[in-house]
C-alpha cells in the first residue's frame, strides 16, 4: 500500500507539473519565465487539511519578495483588497488616460504579477487599456493558502473592486487570462457576464488536461473542477482565444474544445510553432487590438 500511495502521488505530480503548469508571459520580449517545482513544490504539513491531492498539485506561487516590485515604464497603484472570506490580498492598478477598455487580468499558476509587469506595460501603452491585475491567495503579497474555491473567490473580489475603482459596472469589465488563469476568467464570465472575455492557452477543463498526460489516472480530478467548458456555455458576449498549435502543455485540441462551448460572437487565433511557455504571436496582439476596438460600448 506505501509503495502503491508514493507512486500514485508521483505521477499525479507528473500531471499537474507537465499538465497544468502556466506561462510567466513576457510581452516583446524574446524568452518567458518558467515556475521551477524544485523551488515552490507544496508539500502538505498539515494532516487536517481538506484540500485535495490535486490541489496541492496544482498552484506553485512565488512569495513577495522575490520578483521585480518596482518595474521601470508600468504606471501603477498597489491595491490591498479583501476577498469575502476576509482572506487579504493585493494588487497593481494599471491605469491610462481615456482607456478603450477596463481589463481585470488573471494569471496563470506559477509565479506572481511581477513576472507579468511587461505584459501590463504592453497592455498600458501599447493597447492603452487599464488594467487590474492581482495575485491569487498565496501568491506575491497576498495572503492566505491557494486553492481552487479561493483563487475564484479572489477573482469576484477583484472584479468588484476594480468596478469600483473604475466606475463601470461589473458585467462592463473585460476579463482577460491565460492558462490557469482563463479558467478563472471563464468562471467569472459565465456567472455575471462581461464586456469580453479573452482567453490564452487555457484549457477545457482540469480533467481534460490530467487525461491527455495520464489517462489512467485522471480520475483523481472530479469532472466539475475548473470545468470551463461549463462555464464557457453560459457566456453570450465577445470571446477572442489564442492557442499555441505546439502547446505541449495544453494541446491546441483542448483550446479548441473550449471555443466551441462559446456562445456569442467568437474569434480563435492559432500561433504557429508556440509552445505553452513561448511569448504570444504578433499576429495575436494586432488581433488583440482590433478585437477591443470592436467591443460593444
Amino acid at each position: 500500500m506505501i509503495h502503491d500511495a508514493v507512486l500514485l502521488l508521483a505521477l499525479t505530480t507528473s500531471i499537474f507539473l507537465a499538465g497544468c503548469s502556466s506561462r510567466v508571459i513576457v510581452a516583446q520580449s524574446t524568452h518567458s519565465v518558467v515556475t521551477t517545482p524544485s523551488k515552490s513544490f507544496p508539500v502538505p504539513t498539515n494532516p487536517t487539511t481538506n484540500k485535495t491531492l490535486d490541489e496541492l498539485l496544482l498552484f506553485f506561487p512565488a512569495k513577495y519578495p522575490e520578483g521585480d516590485w518596482s518595474p521601470e515604464g508600468l504606471n501603477f497603484e498597489d491595491v490591498s483588497f479583501q476577498a469575502k472570506d476576509g482572506t487579504q490580498l493585493h494588487g497593481w492598478f494599471c491605469t491610462c488616460d481615456a482607456p478603450r477598455a477596463i481589463v481585470l487580468f488573471m494569471h496563470g499558476n506559477g509565479g506572481n504579477i511581477t513576472h507579468r509587469s511587461s505584459r501590463m506595460k504592453y497592455l498600458q501603452k501599447e493597447l492603452h487599456v487599464t488594467t487590474f491585475i492581482f495575485d491569487y491567495r498565496g501568491y506575491g503579497r497576498s495572503e492566505g493558502t491557494p486553492s481552487v474555491e479561493g483563487i475564484l473567490g479572489d477573482a469576484r473580489a477583484a472584479r468588484e473592486v476594480l468596478a469600483k475603482r473604475a466606475g463601470v459596472d461589473e458585467s462592463h469589465i473585460v476579463l482577460m487570462g491565460e492558462s490557469l488563469g482563463g479558467a478563472v476568467a471563464a468562471n467569472l464570465a459565465g456567472e455575471l457576464g462581461a464586456r469580453g472575455l479573452v482567453l490564452e492557452n487555457t484549457f477545457s477543463s482540469l480533467k481534460d488536461t490530467a487525461t491527455h498526460h495520464y489517462p489512467q489516472l485522471a480520475w483523481l480530478v472530479p469532472a466539475n473542477k475548473l470545468d470551463s467548458v461549463t462555464s464557457l456555455a453560459k457566456y453570450q458576449g465577445p470571446l477572442l482565444q489564442c492557442h499555441g498549435d505546439f502547446d505541449r502543455t495544453i494541446p491546441i485540441s483542448l483550446g479548441r474544445k473550449l471555443f466551441d462551448a462559446g456562445k456569442g460572437v467568437k474569434q480563435f487565433v492559432t500561433m504557429p510553432g508556440n509552445d505553452h511557455n513561448d511569448v504570444l504571436s504578433n499576429e495575436y496582439n494586432k488581433m488583440l487590438n482590433r478585437w477591443i476596438s470592436s467591443l460593444p460600448k
